[in-house]
C-alpha cells in the first residue's frame, strides 16, 4: 500500500467491457519528509488507479497495486493494478501529525 494525492483524472471512451464506469484518477505517490519527519512530500512519479472509494481531485488516499487492487468486490474482475481503496483522514510519524486533511 502507499499513501498518493489525486492530481488529476483520466478520460477513455474506448475499453474493453470490464472497464466501461470505472472512475480513472491520476496519483502521485507520497513519501514522508526525510528531512524533519514533519509533512509529506510527492516523489514525482504518477499511477493511474480506478477509484473503488468516491475520491476526489486534491485528496490523500490510500492505494493498493498488483493483485491486491483485484481484491475489493469491485474490482475483482476488472483488468486493473492499481486501484484506490481509502480516503485518509490523517498521518501520524513517530507521535506527530504529519497531514490531517482539511488543513
Amino acid at each position: 500500500m502507499f499513501l498518493a494525492r489525486i492530481t488529476g483524472s483520466v478520460v477513455s471512451t474506448q475499453k474493453v467491457a470490464e472497464m466501461v464506469g470505472q472512475k480513472l484518477l491520476i496519483v502521485e505517490p507520497l513519501r514522508v519528509d526525510e528531512k524533519d519527519q514533519s509533512s509529506l512530500k510527492p516523489t514525482g512519479r504518477t499511477f493511474v488507479v480506478v477509484d473503488t472509494v468516491g475520491a476526489g481531485e486534491g485528496e490523500v488516499v490510500l492505494c493498493v497495486q498488483g493483485s491486491s487492487a483485484r481484491f475489493t468486490p469491485q474490482t475483482k474482475t476488472l483488468p486493473i493494478d492499481a486501484a484506490i481503496i481509502g480516503i485518509v483522514d490523517q498521518v501520524h510519524v513517530k507521535s506527530k501529525s504529519v497531514f490531517k486533511a482539511g488543513n
